[in-house]
């Protein structure tokens, strides 16, 4: 045999091994119960369980529909088991103010120290009846820049 065809030979060997799946292939997780209801006023609702344990569910709704300050609110909550095969579940809401998640295994902030909370507090007592929520460059020494 030449070379030629020992280097064509091996060249056909390494691509086809190249070419395989990395990753064995996983079997399908079914879907075990899932339900999906949406209504004409914006309203919905959908759950769903899957046949590896992972479970989630939602509920939402239009706020102030035809007004400037139309929006959503949502609740709703999922679970699963982690690789480390420890049930982790979650809560959350998300509306104008903004998404807010709970669960056990999430962090914390920690507390505000008291000085701060008084100072803060103070400051939405006696708000500058001069300030109207907008950025006024003039008062930071930023004219013209």
């Amino acid at each position: 045999m030449s070379r030629v065809a020992v280097l064509v030979a091996l060249s056909a060997l390494v691509a086809v091994a190249l070419a395989a799946p990395q990753q064995p292939n996983t079997t399908p997780i079914p879907i075990i119960r899932l339900e999906n209801d949406a209504t004409p006023d914006g309203t919905y609702r959908f759950s769903y369980e899957t046949g590896n344990g992972i479970q989630a569910q939602e509920q939402g709704r239009l706020n102030n529909v035809g007004t400037p300050d139309e929006g959503n609110s949502v609740q709703g909550s999922f679970s699963y088991t982690g690789p480390d095969a420890v049930q982790y579940a979650v809560q959350y809401t998300a509306d104008n103010e903004g998404f807010v998640a709970q669960g056990a295994h999430l962090p914390t902030p920690p507390p505000i120290p008291a000085e701060l909370a008084r100072a803060l507090e103070e400051a939405a007592r006696q708000p500058d009846p001069n300030d109207g929520g907008q950025y006024q460059p003039n008062l930071y020494g930023n004219q013209g820049r």
